[in-house]
């Protein structure tokens, strides 16, 4: 069996510390010694910065950006050419008791141009095995649903 590590960075500071709930800031940056980092905040509804990301958008980005690698590699091995694929993605997350919370789903919807005499159902298809391949799906608790429109191109 490979093992794969992952390794990121999170910094977080502030001259008035946590003081104040209210007031403290909830900006920070995500970042890795192999890739570019990220402005981040926390969501909105916890006094964070809507300009900028929040670990609730990157979950459900990592979650759409994963199954879209694992469906782009299958059609790719099958022999299905995808000209354009556009996912919507959608995760919902409740607030539980105490202060926590947990995500319930998370649907993508890719929307899939494959060019011309493709087949298209077999394109339908390698989404569910995509499903099954992506790294993050099989890591969370909660579902990962994909309902895919998938256009002749």
């Amino acid at each position: 069996m490979n093992e794969h590590t992952y390794s990121v960075e999170v910094e977080w500071s502030s001259a008035e510390g946590t003081a104040d709930y209210r007031s403290y800031p909830r900006e920070h940056r995500l970042s890795s010694a192999a890739a570019a980092s990220i402005a981040a905040s926390a969501d909105p509804h916890f006094r964070g910065d809507p300009a900028l990301w929040n670990p609730e958008q990157l979950l459900v980005a990592a979650a759409a950006n994963c199954h879209m690698l694992s469906y782009l590699a299958l059609c790719a091995l099958r022999g299905v050419v995808v000209l354009d694929y556009v996912d919507a993605a959608v995760g919902t997350m409740v607030e539980t008791p105490g202060g926590g919370g947990r995500f319930t789903s998370i649907d993508l919807r890719p929307r899939v141009v494959l060019a011309p005499g493709a087949d298209a159902e077999l394109a339908r298809a390698l989404h569910h095995e995509a499903g099954e391949q992506c790294y993050i799906a099989a890591s969370l608790s909660c579902p990962v649903t994909h309902a895919p429109e998938i256009a002749p191109g």
